[in-house]
C-alpha cells in the first residue's frame, strides 16, 4: 500500500525536475562560480540565472537575495544583521528600543536565536512574546502599545502548525503610523509557493525561505535583505554572494531549487489557491465522518489552504500519529521540529486553547503538488481509520459487540490500571483505577456492553476514590459491589478472590494472575505456602515501571540478564526461513492494526497481540520457551519492550524487529529498487 504523505509543512518530495537539475549540476555543471575559467563561468551564469528569476517572483526590486543552507541560517543573518546595528547605534550614543518583539507563534528558532545574539553582543535587551488572539493572528492592540519600545520585530507570513496567514499590511501599517525605526524580519518559510510576495513594496527587512519546504532538497534557501537595511554576513572567509556569505556556493541545491522557482513561474505544474481549498474540503469532511467531536484548532477563512490542525476527543497525539501511519498515512504533531518532545504545542498555547487539545493537536499538511487521486486515497484511509477506532471501542460504534476474555492494562505517568473482561458473563472488573484512565475504560466497557461487577483497589486510593466514582458516573451508575474482603467474585467461569498481605490486598484470578498492587516480592512466600499462587503466576503491579509484568518465579528468584535478541528487516526473510515455526507478533494496538490495509509481511503469519493485552499472553508463550517469536510494531519501541519482557521471564527465543514496520517496509523498498 502506498504511502501517502501529508506532512508538508515539515518537509516535502524533491520535485523530479530539481532532482534532474541537481544532477546535471553535480555531472556537468559543477564548476565553482567563483572561477574565472569557461567550467566556472557556466556556472554562475546558472546561479544568476536562479538568483535573477527568484527575485522576480518574489519582487525584490533592489533589494539584496543570497543563497543560504535555509531559513535557520537566514533567521540567524537577519537577527545578527539587525542586532549589530543595534549597538552600533546605541554605542554611537543613539537611542534604540528596549525590545525584541516576536510573535508568540514564531518558530523556535526566532526566540533562540534572538537570546543568544542578544546576549553575545552584550546589548541585554528584553526579548518579549507579542501576543496572539484566539484565531492565531497578532494582537495588534498589543503591538500598538509596544511598538514605540521595539528594536526588532519578528513576525512570520504564515505559521508552520495552524497555517494562519498573518495580517502583514496592517503591521506595516501600525509601523509607518507610529514612526517606528524598528527593524522588522518575517519568517517566509511557509509562504513561498502559497502567497504571493512582492517584497521591495513592502516595510520588511528580512525574509528567510527554505527551499525544502517547496519541493527543493534540504540545505538549499534565501534571504531577502531590503535595500538600506543594516547586513553583517554570518559567515566570513572567502567573499562569496558578494561578500554577504563566504562559502562555496550549493551549486546542486540551487539548480534543484531553480528548478522549482520555474516550477513556480510556468503557472501548471502547481494547484492552484482554488485547488487546494478544494482539497482541504474533501478532507475535512472525511476527518469530521472519521472522529466525530473533532475540533479544528485554526480557522479556515485566516489560513493557508494546505494546512488543518486539529484536535479529537479523548484520543492523545501519539495514539493518532500511531493510527495515520499504521493506514500510511504520514501526519505529525505540531511542528516537526518539536514533535519527539511530546510537549503541548506552544502555538495553540499561545492561542490560549483548551489544554487538552494543546496536547493532543495533530497537523495535516500538503504541498500544491498533490494531486485529486491522493486526496481521495487519503480521505478513503482516514475513514478507515475511523472505523479501526470503534472497532476498537474508542469512538462510538453502532457494530455488535464482541466481548472477549482479557486481561487489559493500561498505563499512565507510572501508575497501570487492570481491566478484566469475561466473555461468557458479559461481566468486567476494574482494578486500580487512574482518573486520567476514565474516558478510556468507560468507552470500552460500554462499546463491549459490559456489566461492571466490581471497582476495586489493592490498597488506599491516593485520591480519596476520586477516580472510582468518576467511572461510576460516566456509566451511570449509581452504586457497584465490591469484592467482600474474605469472599469471592464469580466472573463466568472464572473466580476473583481478595486475599490480605499485610495492607495490600491482593486479587487472585485463578492462579493466573495475581494483582498485586505494590506488594514486594517477599511478600508473596504465604501466597506461594497456602498454594494461592505458583511459580508460573503471572503478577500484575500497580506501577508501571515498563516491565509489563512478571511471574512469582522472576519475583522472588529475578533472572539473569539476557541478551537482545535483535533482527534487522533484511535479515528478517531469512530467519522465518530457517524457523517456520517462528511467530510474528504485532504488539501495536487494535486500532492500528486495523487500520492496516496490507503488510510488509506478506504471506507470514502475523498475531495481534497488542502491549496491553501482553500480560494475559505471556502464560501460553512460556510454555514453549524455544519458540522463536519476533516481536513488531511501527517504530520498535513497544516491540523492545514485549521481547525484553518475555525474555525477563525465561523465553529463550524472543525476538525484536529493529526499527519495527517503518524499517521493514523501507527495506522493502530498497530492495525492491536494487531488483
Amino acid at each position: 500500500m502506498k504511502e501517502i504523505y501529508l506532512d508538508s509543512n515539515a518537509t516535502t518530495c524533491v520535485l523530479p525536475a530539481a532532482v534532474a537539475a541537481a544532477r546535471q549540476a553535480m555531472e556537468q555543471g559543477y564548476g565553482n562560480p567563483s572561477s574565472t575559467h569557461a567550467t566556472g563561468l557556466q556556472a554562475k551564469a546558472m546561479m544568476d540565472g536562479v538568483r535573477q528569476r527568484a527575485s522576480r517572483l518574489l519582487g525584490v526590486g533592489d533589494g539584496r537575495l543570497m543563497f543560504n543552507s535555509g531559513a535557520t541560517e537566514g533567521i540567524q543573518t537577519a537577527v545578527l544583521s539587525a542586532l549589530c546595528a543595534l549597538r552600533e547605534r546605541r554605542d554611537a550614543g543613539k537611542r534604540i528600543g528596549s525590545l525584541l518583539l516576536y510573535g508568540a507563534t514564531e518558530h523556535k528558532a526566532v526566540p533562540e536565536s534572538l537570546a543568544h545574539w542578544n546576549r553575545l553582543l552584550g546589548l541585554n535587551l528584553e526579548v518579549r512574546k507579542l501576543p496572539v488572539d484566539a484565531q492565531g493572528c497578532h494582537d495588534l492592540q498589543a503591538l500598538d502599545a509596544l511598538i514605540g519600545d521595539a528594536a526588532m520585530l519578528c513576525t512570520m507570513a504564515a505559521n508552520n502548525e495552524t497555517g494562519v496567514v498573518s495580517d502583514l499590511s496592517a503591521i506595516a501599517q501600525l509601523l509607518q503610523e507610529r514612526g517606528a525605526d524598528a527593524y522588522w524580519m518575517v519568517d517566509c518559510v511557509q509562504a513561498l509557493g502559497k502567497l504571493k510576495l512582492n517584497l521591495a513594496a513592502t516595510r520588511i527587512d528580512y525574509a528567510p525561505f527554505s527551499g525544502h519546504k517547496l519541493y527543493a532538497p534540504k540545505g538549499i534557501g534565501m534571504l531577502y535583505v531590503r535595500a538600506g537595511a543594516p547586513f553583517t554576513p554570518l559567515m566570513m572567509g572567502g567573499g562569496q554572494e558578494a561578500g554577504l556569505r563566504s562559502g562555496t556556493e550549493n551549486m546542486a541545491g540551487i539548480a534543484a531549487l531553480g528548478a522549482v522557482l520555474a516550477a513556480l513561474d510556468d503557472g501548471k505544474t502547481f494547484r492552484s489557491h482554488a485547488d487546494l481549498a478544494a482539497f482541504r474540503e474533501q478532507l475535512v469532511a472525511s476527518l469530521e465522518h472519521a472522529f466525530p467531536g473533532i475540533v479544528f484548532n485554526m480557522p479556515f477563512d485566516l489560513s493557508l489552504p494546505t494546512t488543518l490542525n486539529f484536535s479529537v476527543p479523548g484520543l492523545s497525539s501519539k495514539e493518532l500519529l500511531d493510527l495515520f501511519d499504521a493506514a500510511r498515512v504520514r501526519v505529525s504533531s505540531g511542528s516537526a521540529c518539536s514533535a519527539a518532545k511530546a510537549l503541548p504545542s506552544y502555538v495553540l498555547e499561545a492561542m490560549h486553547v483548551p489544554q487538552w487539545r494543546a496536547s493532543s493537536a495533530i497537523r495535516l499538511s500538503f504541498g500544491p503538488l498533490i494531486d485529486a487521486a491522493t486526496i481521495a486515497a487519503a480521505c478513503a484511509r482516514i475513514e478507515r481509520c475511523g472505523e479501526a477506532l470503534r472497532s476498537s471501542c474508542l469512538l462510538p460504534s453502532a457494530l455488535a459487540p464482541s466481548p472477549q476474555d482479557g486481561v487489559i492494562q493500561l498505563s499512565v505517568d507510572g501508575q497501570c490500571t487492570w481491566l478484566l473482561s469475561d466473555a461468557a458473563s458479559a461481566g468486567c472488573v476494574v482494578i486500580d483505577p487512574v482518573a486520567a484512565l476514565v474516558p478510556r475504560l468507560a468507552a470500552f466497557i460500554r462499546c463491549q456492553h459490559l456489566a461492571l461487577r466490581a471497582i476495586v483497589h489493592t490498597a488506599p486510593p491516593a485520591d480519596h476514590g476520586v477516580a472510582r466514582l468518576a467511572l461510576l458516573r460516566e456509566l451511570a451508575i449509581e452504586q457497584v459491589g465490591r469484592v467482600d474482603i474474605d469472599g469471592e467474585l464469580a466472573l463466568g467461569q472464572q473466580r476473583l478472590r481478595r486475599v490480605e498481605c499485610g495492607a495490600i490486598h491482593v486479587y487472585l484470578l485463578g492462579q493466573r494472575f495475581a494483582f498485586i498492587g505494590t506488594l514486594t516480592p517477599e511478600a508473596l512466600t504465604p501466597l506461594l505456602d497456602a498454594a494461592l499462587v505458583t511459580q508460573d503466576t503471572v503478577l500484575c503491579a500497580a506501577g508501571d515501571d515498563g516491565s509489563i509484568c512478571s511471574t512469582v518465579r522472576t519475583a522472588r528468584e529475578g533472572t539473569a540478564p539476557a541478551s537482545e535478541l535483535q533482527l534487522d528487516a533484511a535479515a528478517l526473510p531469512t530467519f522465518l526461513r530457517q524457523h517456520p515455526d517462528a511467530i510474528l507478533v504485532d504488539v501495536r494496538e487494535a486500532y492500528e492494526h486495523a487500520a492496516c490495509a496490507g503488510t510488509v509481511f506478506e504471506g507470514c503469519e502475523v498475531r495481534s497481540v497488542p502491549l496491553s493485552r501482553l500480560a494475559g499472553q505471556v502464560a501460553a508463550w512460556l510454555q514453549q520457551p524455544q519458540r522463536p517469536l519476533v516481536f513488531f510494531c511501527r517504530s520498535g519501541n513497544r516491540s523492545a519492550r514485549a521481547a525484553a519482557c518475555l525474555r525477563r521471564l525465561g523465553h529463550g527465543a524472543a525476538w525484536q524487529l529493529n526499527g519495527g514496520m517503518a524499517m521493514a517496509d523501507a527495506t522493502r523498498h530498497t530492495l525492491a529498487i536494487a531488483a
